[in-house]
């Protein structure tokens, strides 16, 4: 979510997979439900940071 560049984001997506693929399979659930646990917090934070920033901006 924070990467800068197309070429950054493939970096962490390929190290998500890379730490995904060498985790026993009974860690694997529950690396699952943290990572989406994350994202669904990430996104409701941006959600929350566009919405303010969408309210400003009729303001004016």
């Amino acid at each position: 979510m924070n990467a800068a560049t197309d070429a950054e984001r493939a970096a962490i997506n390929q190290e998500l997979k890379d730490l995904y693929s060498a985790l026993p399979d009974s860690e694997k659930e529950e690396f699952n439900r943290q990572l989406q646990a994350f994202l669904a917090k990430e996104m409701g934070r941006l959600k929350s940071n566009y919405e303010s920033v969408k309210g400003n901006l009729g303001d004016n």
